[in-house]
């Protein structure tokens, strides 16, 4: 007779202990001193004066919540404007909102797959990504990280008439960049259909920050589909697909967490419109944003990323971990990731860029760096 039917929870948590893997939550303070290299703020737009006031409008206007699914309570034409506003930035016909990100990678890619379809994802594509391929009901197959020869094998051979590929634009834990355009050249090749998550893309890479597939020409492409979230570049909350019309009308139809999930609220709608407001009218803050991943790389002696993301790898959790822990008793914030979220032996710190960093917190960025990396260097056999 099992007493405590939940007592292997006690068992997991111990081992997560012993193995440097145990997850905490750290509140926070609004007016906290540090540095952060932690978050996705990646413009610095969070607490812009204008980002706060479209936020605060919003809410005055329509209230705290959207009260319900955008097709049963009703759309409101903020929504609509900023679907609008997205898809002219990104050069795509047509957008749909959805309340986050992680709920437009499943939506889309549910709805347009399903059975009878195969779907390659790239063996690093986010979490949301795969969770997405598990709740498809499709074939699916997950292709070497960036190898476009083995999509392409996959895509040739399949006996399915509908195929899908999924890749992030630019991967969230080493901030380095998919092959696009290959990719998209051999999936036209093979009559599939290109899905791009551009969450670490969009607001960063392209001329003012309009995403690495309008960077590639991509951008506006019939079997090429974008999605993207409001949570980093546009400083709020909410997630975005930027496709055809045809493509936004089948989501409206069958894209599970749109039907069924209560639309964004209007707080994170009107934000996502003063932050992209913002962008457009100082597109150079996406070149800034990189300026500044090249000073934290070459502060912590690795090769500057073609993104906002630093990727330091210091190999064993317990080590990423107590840097991590280092940095942050020091006044800096940033990243450990830690596996699943990087495979075994790769634990390491993320360091975010920020467009409004200073110079004068680049150089305290330096001062706490050298010594804490120096120090997780020395404990692990990771060399610098």
């Amino acid at each position: 007779m099992i007493t405590d039917p939940l007592s292997w929870l006690d068992e997991r948590a111990a081992e997560r202990v012993t193995a440097g893997l145990r997850r905490e939550l750290r509140p926070r303070k609004p007016d906290a001193p540090s540095i952060d290299l932690a978050s996705n703020d990646y413009l610095g737009l969070t607490k812009h004066p204008e980002v706060i006031e479209g936020a605060i409008d919003a809410v005055r206007r329509w209230g705290a919540g959207s009260t319900g699914s955008r097709l049963v309570t009703g759309t409101t034409a903020d929504h609509e404007r900023l679907e609008a506003e997205l898809a002219e930035f990104a050069g795509a016909e047509a957008g749909l909102v959805f309340a986050s990100g992680y709920a437009a990678n499943l939506g889309a890619v549910t709805a347009l797959a399903g059975r009878g379809a195969l779907i390659v994802s790239d063996a690093g594509s986010h979490a949301s990504l795969v969770d997405a391929c598990r709740l498809s009901r499709s074939r699916v197959e997950i292709a070497p990280h960036c190898d476009v020869a083995a999509v392409d094998r996959l895509l040739a051979t399949r006996t399915e008439q509908h195929a899908l590929v999924l890749t992030d634009s630019v991967f969230s834990a080493d901030g380095d960049l998919a092959p696009l355009a290959e990719l998209h050249r051999v999936t036209r090749a093979n009559g599939a259909v290109l899905l791009v998550d551009e969450a670490h893309g969009l607001g960063v890479r392209g001329r003012g920050g309009r995403g690495l597939v309008h960077e590639l020409g991509l951008a506006g492409e019939p079997d090429v589909v974008v999605t993207a979230t409001l949570s980093k570049a546009f400083a709020a909350q909410g997630g975005a697909v930027l496709a055809s019309e045809r493509v936004r009308a089948h989501l409206i139809d069958a894209a599970r967490t749109f039907i069924f999930d209560t639309g964004l609220a209007p707080a994170a709608v009107g934000a996502a419109r003063a932050a992209l407001g913002l962008l457009r009218r100082e597109p150079e803050m996406a070149a800034r944003v990189l300026q500044r991943a090249a000073d934290i790389a070459r502060i912590a002696g690795v090769p500057a990323p073609d993104s906002a993301v630093v990727s330091v790898v210091l190999g064993e959790a317990q080590v990423a971990y107590d840097a991590a822990q280092e940095c942050r008793a020091r006044g800096l914030d940033v990243g450990c990731f830690r596996p699943p979220s990087v495979p075994e032996g790769t634990s390491r710190l993320r360091l975010t860029a920020r467009a409004n960093l200073t110079d004068a917190e680049l150089d305290t960025i330096a001062d706490v760096l050298d010594s804490v990396l120096a120090e997780a260097r020395r404990l692990d056999v990771v060399p610098a």
